[in-house]
């Protein structure tokens, strides 16, 4: 599996590449030069499986065994999930009419990022231990469309960027969005009747959308032939709902300060770049 830029100005990459990427020297963002496509026998092989099982199917799909052998792949990503609260780690919860909640929070920081996050530290940690070498974290301040911006810019520096290994661990990172493919899997086999029926049945799910990063996970499973109808549910920061429903992709004045302070974000990088990438 190689991965190229959405722009389609840079030469492809593998995992190890796109891991170590912010933003592509063009500017735009790794993706998978292919995706592959899923027969029902595989998804009623794989919907009897845990999440963490779900995820290194996922992962093993999409990271060749030269780069990180299955065995050690398998164990990182065990390893990533060790700190989760709940045994399940990812937990569906059956309401009412039909209405199910995926709880992505049962992890350090109570945030559904934790679970691709953590995997992705492991990924980088085992290539950095393989080169003998360190992360230098650097810290600033400000929300999320404030720094964006300076960040391309230090990444458009395409010799900077190289030299200092420049790296961003945001939706902007492809293994990111890989971990999070299994949230749709997941979700989709635990709320579907029955995998016996033709065509299989259609699951709704409505993902609290920020930076795009998770609802691009969901059209990448799409796309891995998972029937699945997603909704992007966003609050006053309404530009990916804009740009789906009008291809209005214009910024409206400044992020608004809103309850759910992660999808506070004017300016989402993955819904951007993706929306003419997946439609």
């Amino acid at each position: 599996m190689e991965y190229i830029s959405t722009r389609g100005g840079t030469g492809a990459v593998d995992f190890e590449g796109a891991l170590f990427s912010g933003y592509a020297p063009d500017g735009g963002l790794f993706m998978p030069s292919c995706i592959p496509s899923l027969d029902r026998a595989t998804l009623q092989q794989w919907s009897h499986l845990s999440y963490p099982e779900l995820v290194k199917e996922i992962c093993f799909l999409f990271v060749k065994p030269e780069l990180i052998p299955r065995n050690t792949l398998s164990d990182l990503i065990d390893r990533a999930f060790s700190r989760f609260r709940h045994k399940d780690v990812v937990h569906l919860s059956r309401l009412k009419d039909g209405l199910n909640v995926l709880e992505l929070w049962h992890g350090v920081t109570y945030a559904f990022k934790d679970l691709s996050l953590s995997c992705t530290g492991q990924f980088l940690q085992y290539f950095l231990e393989k080169k003998q070498k360190h992360v230098t974290i650097l810290v600033v301040h400000g929300n999320s469309d404030e720094i964006d911006e300076p960040i391309k810019e230090l990444f458009a520096d395409v010799d900077f960027a190289r030299r200092s290994n420049l790296m961003s661990l945001n939706s902007v990172n492809w293994s990111r969005i890989m971990v999070q493919i299994a949230h749709y899997f997941y979700a989709y086999f635990q709320c579907a009747p029955t995998l016996d029926s033709t065509p299989l049945p259609v699951v709704e799910i409505v993902v609290p959308t920020g930076g795009g990063g998770n609802v691009t996970a969901g059209c990448i499973a799409q796309k891995m032939g998972l029937p699945i109808q997603l909704v992007a549910a966003v609050n006053s920061n309404d530009i990916v709902h804009r740009t789906v429903k009008d291809g209005d992709f214009s910024l409206s004045g400044r992020v608004k300060a809103t309850l759910a302070s992660a999808m506070d974000i004017q300016a989402p990088p993955r819904a951007r770049e993706e929306g003419k990438e997946l439609e």
